[in-house]
């Protein structure tokens, strides 16, 4: 079934051949490594546990990675950020190793790589789609592995939750640079955040018809939202004003033809325009959220208008929470 043969250069080259079996060969320096790769893969056979190995060999990371982009990525909501982000991978050494040799030990020494230039949270981010990407060849693309490798390597510890507030000077500086902003789309889309606590993906994908200014709700439709499920946004009097000042003729989106990257760049000159420092435009939904649980709002009700879906989500709030239990006891 299996035979060793000595080449002209020195090396062993194994050939394994059994009827219904596709036929495995391996070149090896030395004899011993022949015959132990040969007991194996004979062993495997006759218990049955035979995996054929060859695709995995011949397919690097690199290609699994461009077949991603080219299959899975485009059907997602974050295509765009997702594609840059696996773009970043295949600039990585790691994206030449052949998927068979990509060990979870090459797999720690990109994290740790990436980690000399990036957060935990980040790698931790890149790492779960990496897993995905090796999850999709071994599950759809018939890429053998006998485990994950990115599921055999530590995580790093991800960054505390962010918890920046927005102080009534700033919030003021920044409202009052947007309205001066090229874009007429970024003011309201700001003060609509801090009224709502929608994530910018769900107020560029928030459409007309979805918007009862009289009842005062949005509704978020199945797929719209980052959880993929239906949820209807109370509007307070000032959203409605918000939304009610907007041109429009009430058709389409709400905030038309704008992109994910268009938004990031344009508040990030707002933010410094404003002379406003670490601020994110999703630190607009931690700002929100607070100010719902300061007016009063229980966790539950806090949860319904966010869209949060765990308690654990909301344990940064907790200290808000005392404060409003501590007016309570008097």
């Amino acid at each position: 079934m299996g035979t060793i043969t000595k080449r002209e250069n020195g090396r062993y080259q194994v050939k394994v051949r059994r009827a219904g079996y596709p036929a495995q060969s391996m070149t090896f320096d030395s004899e011993k490594d022949a015959k132990r790769w040969l007991a194996e893969r004979e062993g495997e056979i006759s218990k049955g546990e035979f995996v054929d190995t060859k695709l995995a060999r011949e397919t690097t990371v690199g290609d699994l990675i461009d077949k991603y982009l080219l299959e899975v990525t485009p059907k997602k909501k974050g295509a765009e950020v997702e594609e840059i982000r696996l773009k970043a991978l295949k600039r990585d050494k790691i994206a030449g190793f052949s998927v068979f040799n990509c060990t979870p030990a090459v797999v720690a020494a990109y994290r740790d790589r990436r980690l000399k230039s990036v957060s935990g949270s980040t790698v931790n981010r890149d790492m779960n789609l990496l897993h995905h990407v090796f999850e999709k060849g071994r599950k759809d693309w018939g890429v053998a592995l006998a485990q994950n490798p990115v599921s055999g390597t530590s995580r790093p510890v991800n960054n505390p939750p962010r918890s920046r507030r927005l102080a009534a000077a700033e919030e003021v500086r920044l409202l009052a640079e947007a309205s001066k902003a090229r874009n007429p789309w970024l003011r309201p889309m700001v003060e609509l955040a801090l009224e709502t606590g929608m994530r910018q993906g769900e107020l560029r994908e928030l459409l007309w018809p979805n918007v009862d200014l009289e009842e005062r709700v949005a509704v978020l439709p199945w797929g719209s939202t980052k959880t993929n499920e239906m949820r209807g946004v109370p509007l307070s009097s000032r959203a409605v004003e918000i939304l009610r000042a907007l041109p429009s003729d009430r058709a389409g989106r709400v905030f038309p033809g704008l992109t994910k990257s268009a938004v990031a760049q344009a508040f990030n000159r707002l933010r410094k325009r404003a002379k406003v420092d670490d601020l994110h435009f999703h630190d607009t939904r931690h700002e929100a959220t607070s100010r719902f649980i300061e007016k009063g709002f229980s966790t539950s009700e806090v949860m319904a208008i966010t869209g949060h879906k765990t308690n654990s989500m909301m344990q940064r709030y907790t200290h808000l929470n005392a404060k409003k239990l501590a007016k309570k006891l008097g």
